[in-house]
């Protein structure tokens, strides 16, 4: 096992890490490489009826769905036709163990894809579930460069639910403004906020009004065939899995299916005890699976519908509407009653019921550390910061830096990032969370938080009123580079002596994605396991774009030699890369 090592270079220090990096590095024998060459440009596309500059990946958005085997490993030419403008792809939900330059985050694992060049992403998917792909540069995620990741369990391994036939939805809100046109509004003074978008996708389809007044003639078609309904037909009798995902920009959703009860059974790649909803919550990063039966009367189709939650329903976009297509019926058939309507989009009551429903499977259940060796606080804020409107974590807002911290830190270049780490709470005392504060002493830096290698650490998401009297926003927090156990929510201020003892210790839901809902509070605990430079941040486009983030870095010494190919820009310029 030495020998092996050496020969292949195993940067580590710890034997444990070392045999889960060579079970990752080196999968077993009948493990496969998948690649796929893959070209991302603009097209002119009208996935609501509207047509608009859209980035595509081989021509299509939702891009190509990847799929693979536990232990399998992906290789992604991506070559950058937008000619203008860079881009970066990051894969939601892959732990990158052993390939952290593969995450797929500009300024944080690599410097960007220039336009022109090609780069080789390569990484082991080492556990089976319902995963994402996306941009994550700038704000190109809601511009349509996008898609799932389906990733299955080794032959003759089955899961903990039946199921005949399995498929993938991904729900989107869409914009017709251009991506650089919002993020100028973003960082104007005065701020010009983006507004609500104008539709709700449902695997990449929707139907924005064309009757609109004002649009200009010929822009928008009803009946184009790009945003003709979608339709997942189903054989009456028979059993689906729906892998539902969000990759809304702004936009917390419900999901529901006319008729049709759903069986919740995975979130974000782990088996969920099951439990049956009429309709799911979701937000933007999360993935679920979910059971239906089709079992109601075959000779008609079904509504699937989603609509906007957590955000005032008389200004957010319509409905987003779909068939569930009951063969032989026509896929374009219309149902013939009105489509159901989604639940009030104020119950902030449902939303937390569910959040505090999804436990581990019985049989799956990987138990927490009973304590954490270090344990920061985020007070989530919106603040004025030299005259512009920003987002914040406990009053400062986040900064990306133009060397990637994976090769700052690997190479020790002190210069690159602010040394100074970001605070890990706020005046707990003082601070009162339901009121409009000045946060006087807000400031945006590029900081980072340095994890000890193999802690624990426990995160508390602290929800608070913007700058907007009696108003507070849900908030999707991904982490990358981990799944972390999901503790507990609660309502209003999180009490520091008694919350923790009402932790869930026994069952709790591992994931990569969590809210914090409105005037609340969340929960998480990880481990600083994966030798990396991994980013934590609101996956609203805007929120993030505003600030709303931080970077964790655990055991550099321990990362591997760094790919040239993830080089070239900040102070790593005129170093020679190659894709």
């Amino acid at each position: 096992m030495v020998q092996l090592l050496q020969r292949n270079s195993c940067n580590c220090i710890l034997l444990g890490f070392c045999l889960l990096f060579c079970l990752v590095k080196f999968p077993a024998v009948d493990a496969k490489i998948r690649h796929y060459k893959w070209e991302v440009k603009y097209e002119y596309k009208s996935p609501d009826c509207f047509k608009k500059l859209v980035i595509t990946i081989n021509g299509r958005t939702p891009g190509p769905t990847i799929l693979a085997q536990q232990g399998d490993t992906v290789v992604v030419e991506l070559k950058n036709s937008l000619l203008t403008e860079n881009v970066a792809i990051h894969w939601h939900g892959i732990r990158q163990i052993g390939s952290p330059w593969s995450d797929g985050t500009e300024g944080v694992t690599q410097c960007p894809i220039v336009p022109g060049d090609t780069f080789k992403y390569e990484f082991v998917v080492d556990r089976p579930g319902t995963y994402l792909y996306h941009a994550h540069y700038g704000m190109q995620r809601e511009a349509g460069l996008y898609g799932s990741i389906r990733v299955a369990l080794p032959e003759g391994k089955s899961e903990p639910f039946f199921y005949d036939y399995d498929r993938s939805i991904i729900l989107n809100d869409w914009y017709h403004r251009s991506t650089y046109e919002q993020a100028v509004g973003l960082s104007s003074t005065p701020f010009v906020w983006v507004g609500e978008p104008q539709s709700l996708l449902i695997q990449g389809k929707g139907r924005f009004d064309c009757a609109t007044p004002s649009l200009e003639p010929g822009v928008c078609n009803a009946t184009s065939p790009e945003c003709s309904p979608y339709a997942v037909t189903v054989v009456p009798g028979k059993t689906y899995r729906l892998r539902i995902s969000s990759l809304t920009a702004l936009s917390a959703l419900s999901f529901q299916i006319e008729g049709h009860n759903m069986t919740v059974v995975e979130a974000d790649g782990h088996y969920v005890e099951p439990f049956v909803v009429k309709n799911l919550f979701i937000y933007s990063g999360e993935t679920y699976s979910v059971i239906i039966k089709a079992n109601q009367d075959p000779s008609r189709n079904y509504w699937m519908t989603t609509n906007v939650v957590s955000r005032n329903a008389t200004a957010s976009a319509p409905p987003g509407l779909a068939f569930l297509n009951y063969y032989p019926n026509h896929p374009r058939r219309s149902p013939p009653t009105v489509p159901p309507a989604g639940p009030a989009w104020n119950d902030v009551k449902a939303r937390l019921n569910q959040s505090l429903a999804i436990k581990a499977h019985r049989d799956f259940i990987h138990t927490p550390p009973q304590l954490p060796d270090r344990v920061m606080v985020f007070l989530n804020t919106q603040n004025q910061i030299d005259g512009k409107r920003r987002w914040s974590v406990n009053n400062v807002s986040y900064n990306l830096p133009h060397t990637p911290y994976l090769i700052a830190l690997k190479q020790n270049l002190t210069d690159a990032f602010d040394q100074t780490p970001p605070p890990e709470g706020y005046d707990f005392v003082n601070y009162d969370i339901y009121k409009v504060q000045n946060n006087t002493n807000a400031t945006s830096s590029d900081g980072i938080y340095r994890l000890q290698f193999n802690t624990t650490v426990d995160i508390i998401l602290q929800n608070a009123n913007t700058m907007t009297a009696n108003n507070s926003e849900t908030h999707p927090w991904h982490l990358h580079g981990h799944d972390f156990w999901v503790l507990g929510y609660g309502e209003g201020k999180f009490d520091m002596l008694n919350d923790p003892k009402k932790y869930n210790l026994v069952n709790p839901i591992m994931k990569n994605t969590v809210p914090v809902h409105t005037m609340g509070w969340t929960a998480l605990r990880f481990r600083a396991d994966n030798p990396g430079v991994w980013a934590f941040h609101c996956h609203i486009e805007s929120h993030f774009y505003m600030g709303m983030g931080v970077v964790f870095a655990e055991g550099i010494d321990k990362v591997g030699n760094l790919p040239s190919s993830i080089m070239g820009c900040g102070e790593t310029k005129g170093v020679a890369h190659r894709p």
